[in-house]
């Protein structure tokens, strides 16, 4: 890896400038997206109607190139719809064809799920295991997908015929980001007003397919993750921050309205931690260091931490204000190293 880092880095450059020319107002997420090719973890979008999430997927799935699958979510939808399609064929007789999981074979880099609760709880299963194990079992013989990063969206707005995704299926997702309509009055006023911005086949073309090809990643995060350090004070912050996310009266965290005893009723796994240590190096490699600091960590913490975080029954229908808030409260309590 050493020999072609500068040309990682400069692709990486060159994916997020590209990125950020065809979504605007989204640089946030995009260097998030970006953070998750490089931990080769899978992403979950979430947020309101027409703020450009597929837009931003199906451009990140340009940028890494490689076979592309898709699917929709809906009600009717079953686990078997992703692995096969039959159909009678035109001289009559059923045939079964690969489904969009399999039908670009084992080389498979991205699969996007649109909406994805919109499905039902058996496929969120069969799901699971794809983004878990990078594998299936089909037509008598076992898939492996060494690739797959998978991508997915949420529609926040509508609750008629959705399913919850269980605490498991998310907990597969590296990241769960929010995605809202650009803050910035002129960025909203160029997607309305200029016809570039229209037509969205035509300007996902403008990435360069494949800028981040897809066959070095496992290689390169690999080399991230190895050559990205962490200092003993780093890894006693990471440690306190999330023992405060577990136990926020130990903590000394205080919530107003909310009795952070009776708060928490699941806290951060290790796999949780994990994820996060994963992602605050890779944060830290494509600003140039090899070393993380604290400012990575910060950075990732929320997509990374706050759906992993389950709120008691009580506090529950408040989550949208009150982990924001516990997460604040821990970066406020938890004394940041001097180094």
């Amino acid at each position: 890896m050493d020999s072609n880092i500068s040309d990682w880095h400069a692709r990486f450059r060159d994916a997020e400038a590209a990125l950020n020319g065809v979504v605007l107002g989204q640089a946030r997420t995009i260097r998030l997206l970006l953070i998750s090719a490089l931990c080769r973890g899978h992403v979950l979008l979430a947020g309101d109607v027409g703020t450009g999430k597929t837009t931003l997927l199906r451009a990140m799935a340009r940028a890494l190139g490689g076979p592309y699958g898709r699917a929709e979510g809906t009600v009717d939808l079953l686990p078997t719809d992703l692995i096969y399609s039959a159909h009678i064929a035109e001289d009559g007789r059923p045939r079964i064809e690969p489904g969009p999981v399999l039908e670009q074979g084992e080389e498979l880099a991205v699969f996007f799920f649109n909406e994805i609760n919109r499905a039902r709880p058996q496929v969120h299963a069969l799901l699971l295991r794809l983004m878990a194990e990078r594998s299936l079992s089909a037509f008598r013989r076992e898939y492996h997908f060494p690739h797959l990063q998978v991508f997915a969206d949420r529609n926040q707005i509508e609750r008629d015929e959705t399913f919850e995704l269980p605490a498991a299926a998310r907990d597969r997702f590296l990241m769960e980001i929010a995605v809202n309509a650009p803050a910035a009055p002129e960025d909203r006023v160029a997607l309305a007003f200029e016809p570039r911005f229209h037509d969205t086949t035509a300007l996902i073309a403008e990435v360069g397919q494949g800028i981040l090809p897809y066959r070095g990643l496992n290689d390169l995060a690999a080399g991230v993750q190895a050559g990205t350090h962490a200092s003993p004070a780093l890894r006693r912050y990471v440690f306190d921050l999330c023992e405060a996310l577990r136990n926020p009266t130990s903590a000394g965290l205080a919530l107003e309205g909310a009795d952070a005893a009776r708060l928490i009723r699941g806290g951060v796994s290790p796999r949780g931690m994990q994820h996060l240590v994963r992602a605050a190096r890779a944060c830290a490699w494509l600003e140039g260091r090899e070393a993380v600091l604290p400012q990575d960590v910060r950075a990732v913490l929320a997509p990374v931490m706050a759906h992993r975080i389950f709120l008691s029954p009580a506090y529950e229908p408040r989550r949208e204000a009150l982990v924001p808030a516990l997460i604040d409260a821990a970066f406020a309590t938890i004394p940041v190293p001097a180094a």
